[in-house]
């Protein structure tokens, strides 16, 4: 039941694409974006030029994003992977109103409640950006190279559930193209298929 559930997830976030637009395309380079963080400061793509940047979808109210928050494995992705050369966005691209949507203090209390430590919080109530990048799930991952070409795109690992006991043991996918572009090498898995709830934009 459980797989069959996670298959039907997956199956919905396919279905949804074209309404989240077009999605990118590995090797090619990034969209740009100008959207405000939650302190109110305009944050762009070319901001971070020569960085890595990580960008997690998300939605704490989402169960596949609370399995990874409740277990610490996006906190310590996060505190892991972002530095002085990495940086590590958080987007919320939930529409006011709808599951997800918060204030920029009620972003920064999750933030501060669940131990996060991302560069920044990006607000996208409008879903812009979310939908340039064809962001379909909470979470969905995006790694961009310090050359602003997508080297990643698609799900956190390889276990779809809402099972914390699966993150024990899955396959991160955002971990292993990290040590890939760390090392100087292609990332071997540069596309995957998101799972988790669909992102609540504004219709």
């Amino acid at each position: 039941m459980r797989t069959l559930f996670a298959s039907t997830i997956v199956a919905l976030s396919l279905g949804l694409a074209g309404a989240a637009g077009a999605a990118p395309t590995v090797g090619a380079e990034a969209p740009d974006f100008a959207v405000k963080d939650t302190a109110g400061k305009l944050r762009t793509l070319s901001e971070f030029k020569g960085k890595t940047v990580i960008l997690e979808w998300t939605n704490h109210e989402c169960p596949y994003v609370v399995k990874h928050y409740s277990t610490g494995n996006m906190q310590n992705l996060q505190k892991s992977l972002a530095g002085e050369q990495v940086a590590w966005l958080s987007v919320i691209s939930s529409a006011p109103g709808a599951q997800g949507a918060v204030s920029p203090a009620q972003a920064d209390e999750l933030t501060r409640s669940r131990g996060a430590s991302p560069t920044a919080v990006l607000l996208d109530p409008e879903g812009k950006m979310g939908q340039a990048y064809g962001a379909r799930n909470t979470p969905h991952m995006y790694i961009i190279a310090a050359d602003s070409k997508l080297a990643y795109m698609g799900a956190i690992d390889d276990k779809p559930s809402t099972r914390r006991d699966d993150v024990k043991g899955a396959k991160n996918y955002v971990l292993a193209a990290m040590d890939e572009i760390k090392a100087g090498k292609p990332v071997s898995t540069p596309r995957t298929t998101a799972y988790g709830c669909t992102v609540k934009y504004a219709y």
